[in-house]
């Protein structure tokens, strides 16, 4: 139950309202941003809700039940409201957003509406759509350890506890090459072996990608030069000279965590679980089936 201003109550009751909607953003690095489908700018707790984005808002699906809440919203890109590059380097993923239903003659009459998660957005030029997802979409989400052969934590986090600052595990470099829109020869890093940094983290401190992070597919040392190829296209081109750190990665096998980093200890899966292929695996006559462990 929603509670409503009376007075706001009461214009809705008389039919003849002054309505308008409003939306809060707060992206994960701190940023807010308002919008607003009115024709002005409405100031909501002390954001301001920018009008003239071409703002508008679907009708709004909820169920009874835990199913996900969905909507979305639709507006213009703007060198005043949203920058497409934003959108891009991921700036605006899994953002809070809050819709508020206003009377824009008062904005103290107001209520809210719907909380929600900025999902999926698609991009058609200039003009970009949003999805909402309620706060059921995060009882959808896998959560809790999984058994599973491979290791459960991240490099370097605090179950893993690898230290990346460490000079052997991370390193300072510069792009020296183009090859390909996410693939270039790096220098800086002649002393770190073939596929050191397979699975790592790349962060830019230069160039037009500064601040931004991005996962390392592969790293290949030929003819004594690094080449490193990024899963996704950066979304600013990679120049000559564009600064970077990066640390080592690990594709959370066991031997990896014991031969490369000396870390079985802190190994957080389970190296011996049973697969597929023992579950359906039959016994053989003269195999020795002596009930004995098949780990030896």
């Amino acid at each position: 139950m929603r509670p409503v201003p009376f007075a706001l109550q009461v214009k809705l009751d008389s039919g003849v309202t002054t309505l308008c909607q409003c939306w809060t953003l707060r992206r994960r690095d701190g940023v807010v941003q308002g919008f607003t489908d009115h024709d002005g700018d409405l100031v909501i707790d002390g954001v301001t809700c920018v009008a003239g984005t071409g703002f508008t808002a679907s009708e709004a699906t909820s169920r009874f039940d835990l199913a996900v809440d969905g909507a979305e919203i639709a507006g213009a890109l703007s060198d005043t409201s949203l920058l497409e590059a934003d959108l891009a380097a991921g700036r605006y993923d899994a953002a809070s957003v809050e819709t508020w239903l206003v009377d824009w003659s008062d904005v103290s009459l107001r209520v809210l509406t719907a909380r929600a998660t900025l999902g999926e957005v698609r991009r058609e030029g200039a003009a970009f759509t949003a999805e909402l997802r309620g706060l059921a979409d995060a009882l959808a989400q896998d959560s809790g350890r999984l058994y599973t052969a491979r290791c459960h934590a991240d490099l370097g986090d605090a179950r893993c506890r690898i230290d990346l600052a460490s000079p052997a595990f991370c390193g300072d470099g510069t792009v020296a090459g183009i090859e390909a829109t996410s693939a270039f020869v790096a220098s800086g890093l002649d002393g770190f072996a073939d596929g050191w940094f397979t699975n790592g983290r790349l962060t830019w401190t230069s160039g037009g990608n500064a601040g931004l992070s991005i996962e390392i597919k592969q790293h290949t040392m030929v003819s004594g030069q690094a080449r490193l190829s990024l899963w996704q296209a950066m979304p600013e081109p990679v120049a000559s000279g564009d600064g970077f750190t990066i640390t080592a990665g690990c594709d959370k096998q066991f031997a990896t965590c014991r031969d490369r980093f000396a870390n079985a200890v802190n190994f957080r899966g389970f190296p011996h679980i049973p697969g597929n292929d023992f579950v359906i695996a039959a016994a053989k006559a003269g195999a020795g089936n002596d009930g004995r462990s098949r780990m030896g």
